[in-house]
């Protein structure tokens, strides 16, 4: 149970709190999602993600978001969006278009907090654009907040008005006349895996979010897109992890997306074959397990029926090892993980947990805080020093 009952988490922060980092402020998945696309961040600015949207309006003059930009509206989705990207400069702001289509960062020049809501309502058939409010009181919220406002309203008249659309719509396509925002937040300094757990980490990542969070966090990566062959991608991937470890890794953290857009589709059956594949793919995991600790789990539950996108339910969670004692469960699901010896693991344990099985358990009272090694000029001995934070 990542979070508590009730508390669906999304999978960025799910990660950024199993990897340790849950009292360390989260970034953003704006930047995260940059980051896995090679696109460069600045520090200490306002960085939301941009996408068009095709839209409807009511009678009331309410905006209804109805659609995302499809494989054949590649090119006109680029074309408004290098026009966008002067507009945004007139706001003192920067668009830059990501790899994926119609999907851009935008970063507000002049603005140091990201503390602002959505005003992309994330699912696409005929949910409200959403105005854009600060979060809280952090200071500079509403700053942001009004000036994001401005910028997408202004956006909206352009698109409005803009020959690509009118095209479109002679030609009986809908228009993309709408840039939404979301995953708003600001890059600042912070600790690498290996300065903040203290063990070098690495991961074997799947889309640009998990390349973009082994970035932020300056963990070795190796990146393999995914295969339709699921079992055959999980045994791909964990060569690659063995690789990671030959090459000093000590935490590889290995992602597979399948399972989640599997529950996505809300076909049962078809979450089914996903989870029956993938447990052929990690066929080969006990013989990784008699030299390491391994743990199987999810971020997040993702129902496969039903509406919803993720629940605050419990995910099952195995953990095998040279040091790990077995207790009575024999079956990998939410109904036999209940009777477990762990009980309930919070995403923040996680780590904790595996690292303790590791004989790396936290001595506390004692040693404090996360070390690195440094040799001074000329000594030859090396001297403890506290970590410091990086960009």
């Amino acid at each position: 149970m990542p979070f508590g009952w009730g508390r669906a988490p999304s999978s960025e922060l799910a990660h950024w709190a199993m990897f340790g980092f849950a009292d360390v402020p989260f970034p953003g998945r704006a930047v995260l999602e940059a980051l896995g696309a090679g696109v460069d961040v600045p520090a200490g600015v306002a960085i939301t993600h941009a996408a068009l949207r095709t839209a409807q309006t009511d009678e009331a003059g309410r905006v209804w978001i109805t659609g995302r930009v499809g494989p054949d509206d590649t090119d006109d989705a680029s074309r408004l969006l290098d026009d966008l990207a002067g507009l945004a400069r007139r706001h003192d702001a920067q668009l830059t278009p990501l790899p994926r289509r119609g999907e851009a960062l935008l970063a507000l020049t002049g603005h140091a907090s990201g503390a602002v809501t959505d005003s992309d309502p994330f699912f696409e058939d005929r949910h409200p654009w959403l105005r854009v409010l600060p979060l809280a009181e952090e200071p500079g919220a509403a700053p942001t907040a009004s000036a994001l406002e401005t910028l997408l309203r202004d956006a909206r008249a352009a698109l409005r008005a803009h020959p690509v659309n009118r095209a479109r719509t002679d030609r009986g396509l809908p228009a993309l006349e709408v840039l939404t925002t979301k995953w708003s937040g600001v890059r600042s300094p912070i600790p690498s895996f290996t300065e903040h757990n203290g063990v070098a980490g690495a991961a074997v990542t799947s889309t640009g979010l998990y390349r973009g969070l082994a970035a932020v966090l300056g963990m070795a990566s190796r990146h393999l897109r995914p295969s339709d062959d699921v079992a055959a991608d999980l045994r791909a991937r964990l060569a690659a992890a063995d690789d990671l470890i030959d090459a000093g890794a000590r935490v590889v953290h290995v992602h597979i997306k399948a399972t989640d857009d599997a529950g996505h589709t809300k076909r049962p059956r078809a979450k089914l074959d996903v989870l029956e594949a993938a447990d052929t793919g990690l066929a080969g995991l006990h013989e990784l397990a008699d030299r390491a600790v391994v743990a199987v789990t999810g971020d997040h539950a993702t129902p496969s029926t039903g509406g919803v996108l993720h629940t605050g339910d419990p995910t099952p969670l195995v953990v095998a090892g040279p040091t790990v004692r077995p207790d009575a469960v024999t079956a990998f699901g939410e109904a036999a993980a209940h009777a477990g010896w762990y009980g309930v693991v919070t995403a923040r344990e996680l780590l904790p947990l595996l690292m303790g099985h590791a004989n790396r358990a936290a001595f506390l009272g004692h040693r404090a805080g996360p070390r690195r090694t440094v040799a001074l000029p000329d000594d030859p001995e090396p001297m403890i020093d506290p970590a410091p934070t990086r960009e």
